[in-house]
């Protein structure tokens, strides 16, 4: 076989997969910074109070490769989220919050857990980018669920408690954060340091 066949196929893999859209941080496509961590490896607990619009602490410090349970407690009078992410997916997740809040699956103090289980099929859901949601053109309208489910994200009702277990596993810039509409804005988010 001609050898620059070999040479022309590399170099059309690599143009093809360069051309490739990058996956989004939703469950299952993976986080760059980590993953869901098991119960039994956790090193040590997180309590994190969230609150009106501010968490205490406001800033956390973690290892790479540390299991961490995050302890969570609103006792704020609205409902918050603790999301760990990027300030680029933080951006993107802040339309998402609002578009749930829109069509009235989310609430300032809830989720309407009717509207939240509709599909996208049975759903009024109007001029809705749906590329920013990482939605496929199949999803928009095929019966598939709107869903808050992604790992690194909770929500939590007023009085609600909950916890999330996350191992971080590559030392980059996240924060934590509420996306709930205009929570992050009132200042409601952390910094994630990495040390030695």
């Amino acid at each position: 076989m001609n050898p620059n066949y070999f040479f022309l196929a590399a170099i059309l893999g690599v143009a093809v997969s360069s051309l490739a859209p990058p996956a989004f941080a939703k469950a299952g496509h993976g986080y760059a910074f980590g993953a869901p961590g098991k119960p039994e490896q956790v090193s040590r607990n997180i309590e994190v109070n969230l609150t009106d619009n501010y968490y205490k602490p406001d800033a956390i410090t973690v290892k790479k490769n540390e299991t961490v349970r995050f302890v969570l407690q609103n006792s704020g009078e609205f409902l918050h989220e603790f999301s760990i992410d990027t300030l680029a997916a933080h951006v993107a997740h802040r339309k998402e919050m609002a578009e749930m809040m829109e069509m009235g699956m989310l609430t300032p103090t809830g989720v309407n857990k009717k509207k939240m289980n509709m599909t996208h099929s049975n759903m009024d859901m109007g001029e809705m980018d749906h590329s920013e949601m990482g939605m496929s053109d199949a999803e928009k309208g095929n019966g598939t669920p709107m869903q808050h489910d992604d790992p690194n994200t909770v929500l939590l009702a007023p009085g609600e408690s909950k916890e999330l277990v996350w191992k971080f596993t590559r030392a980059m810039k996240i924060e934590f954060a509420c996306n709930m509409p205009g929570h992050y804005e009132s200042g409601m988010k952390g910094a994630i340091r990495f040390v030695q």
